[in-house]
């Protein structure tokens, strides 16, 4: 009764995650020979591929490198009735989350795909890494545009994007339209893979895009969001390795935006264009800082974890690399180099 399902995974210098992935993804409770790893490689060179073999993986090549052009990479050479988008850095928390994921998906031909509607907080994770699942979002920007797609301890949300939802009971049967998408189809998302492999043209897979294509030509997208979580190792405790990440971010974010292949950006619509109160909110709080510690204190009465105070130096970090890119990328617009990237 269990459709095939392959867990596409993009690296590049893994080795110090990918084994607690590739664990996570053998122990679940679901037909073994029902689960293809399909794993696009950008060409690592410590024991990325040696951990790969030892988990029975198919490595494919993925020659542009980036995370995105590797999902496009696993994608083709997969072979599953359904397709999950789990990064190197993730873990899947239980043995039935598989389950839990696809089940809806059989139940709702409507729904395109299922996603967690939480990051799972552990206590043994760095601060960082808890912060990030106490604020359901690796970029603090979206919590002041409100389009972050996993629980916010702030807001008691799942994000802010007007929406319409079912609650089914385990999981909420969603409907986005014309007012906007989260930043919604990464960290644990299962998509039909008919529905990927139709909608995809080019060599990178921007899962929010394919999303906001659909939305624009039908006018609504059904979604599901399934009440269980995703592990991801973001950044552990390392603030500079947090830095490089946003660096990325922006530097990406421009390149292909100048090159046009991207059909959901910054400025579309559901975006920073219909939010520019929540932009000049978030630059107000970073220079004046203490609505910054503010939110970062009433965090902490909600939930007891230091890291909280990581908000503060997060969304500087953010605003110091977001302004320096754009400035810098009206200039030259280029990805930043993958050479010598480590997870």
């Amino acid at each position: 009764m269990w459709p095939k399902i392959s867990v596409l995974i993009p690296t590049l210098n893994a080795g110090a995650v990918l084994e607690n992935c590739l664990s996570s993804v053998k122990k679940q409770n679901y037909p073994k020979e029902q689960i293809e790893i399909v794993i696009a490689d950008g060409g690592s060179t410590d024991a990325t591929l040696d951990i790969a073999g030892k988990y029975d993986a198919r490595v494919v090549e993925n020659k542009l490198k980036t995370g995105e052009a590797g999902k496009m990479a696993a994608l083709r050479a997969s072979n599953g009735e359904f397709v999950a988008l789990v990064d190197s850095d993730n873990i899947l928390p239980d043995e039935t989350w598989l389950q839990e994921m696809v089940k809806p998906l059989l139940n709702h031909a409507e729904a395109v795909g299922s996603e967690p509607w939480r990051y799972t907080w552990r206590k043994e994770d760095g601060f960082i890494d808890r912060y990030c699942a106490l604020i359901g979002m690796n970029d603090p920007l979206c919590h002041f545009l409100g389009n972050y797609d996993r629980i916010n301890e702030l807001t008691g949300r799942w994000t802010d994007v007007p929406h319409e939802e079912q609650d089914m009971g385990v999981y909420l049967l969603v409907k986005f339209d014309s007012r906007g998408l989260p930043t919604i189809g990464a960290n644990g998302t299962v998509f039909r893979s008919s529905f990927l492999k139709s909608e995809i043209k080019g060599d990178y897979l921007f899962d929010i895009d394919i999303l906001a294509q659909k939305l624009a030509r039908d006018g609504e997208v059904n979604f599901i969001k399934v009440k269980n979580g995703i592990i991801h190792n973001f950044c552990g405790s390392d603030v500079s390795k947090f830095s490089r990440k946003q660096k990325r971010r922006i530097k990406d974010f421009l390149y292909h935006s100048s090159r046009k292949d991207r059909n959901y950006t910054w400025t579309s619509k559901g975006f920073l264009s219909t939010n520019l109160l929540g932009q000049l909110k978030f630059v107000l709080y970073c220079v004046t800082v203490v609505p910054l510690l503010l939110q970062s204190i009433f965090g902490y009465f909600k939930k007891r974890d230091k890291s909280w105070f990581f908000h503060i130096p997060a969304c500087e970090i953010t605003l110091f690399q977001y302004s320096v890119g754009y400035i810098s990328g009206i200039f030259k617009k280029e990805q930043i180099d993958r050479k010598e990237w480590r997870q």
